[in-house]
């Protein structure tokens, strides 16, 4: 059974955020996007109080339910205080390396911007020339986001219900699941 209050954590390219989209919709959910507010003007662009507090107004506008997806630790607690669900998006670093650098390599070539009414964009200098590349964090910050992850699901509450969905596969039978039988959806182990 998923709750209405649901956090998505994976690494960057795991997909949470087409994941959480899909899920919110599956169950009749808002949907909060912690990186469309943190870059709502630009790269990084939300200071850490304006965030903390655009999440729990984001939140406080879904009194029926939310799936939020993103992993920033400094404002975990907006969320984690109230979910009752948590889903680890916890696929292999090839899977999610190489979704993230097609869809890096796609948005460097389409100068789309990131999230609506945002200028966020990916360039090519960015992806392969800047120290602050989201490649180079997905190659450097992999083992330490699961170690990291290891350690906050340990850390949380018994009364948070706890997914770990570790391939394509089964991210897509536990969506199946939720969109054809919401108080069904424990097609994978849960952790």
């Amino acid at each position: 059974m998923i709750g209405r209050r649901v956090v998505v954590w994976g690494v960057t390219g795991s997909g949470k955020t087409g994941f959480a989209r899909s899920l919110g919709e599956a169950l009749g959910l808002g949907v909060v996007e912690m990186d469309a507010i943190r870059h709502a003007r630009g790269w990084d662009s939300t200071s850490w109080d304006e965030f903390r507090t655009r999440m729990v107004e984001a939140v406080a506008a879904h009194p029926q339910g939310w799936v939020v997806d993103g992993n920033y630790s400094r404002i975990r607690d907006v969320v984690l205080s109230q979910a009752d669900t948590v889903l680890w998006l916890r696929l292999p670093w090839r899977v999610s390396f190489w979704r993230l650098l097609k869809r890096t390599m796609g948005r460097a070539w389409t100068q789309a911007p990131l999230y609506a009414g945002s200028p966020a964009h990916e360039s090519w200098r960015l992806a392969f020339l800047s120290r602050n590349s989201i490649l180079w964090w997905s190659i450097s910050h992999h083992r330490a986001h699961v170690r990291n992850v290891r350690g906050r699901i340990a850390a949380l509450p018994d009364s948070i219900r706890i997914f770990e969905l570790r391939s394509a596969r089964e991210v897509e039978a536990f969506l199946e699941a939720a969109t054809t039988s919401p108080r069904h959806a424990d097609v994978v182990e849960e952790r």
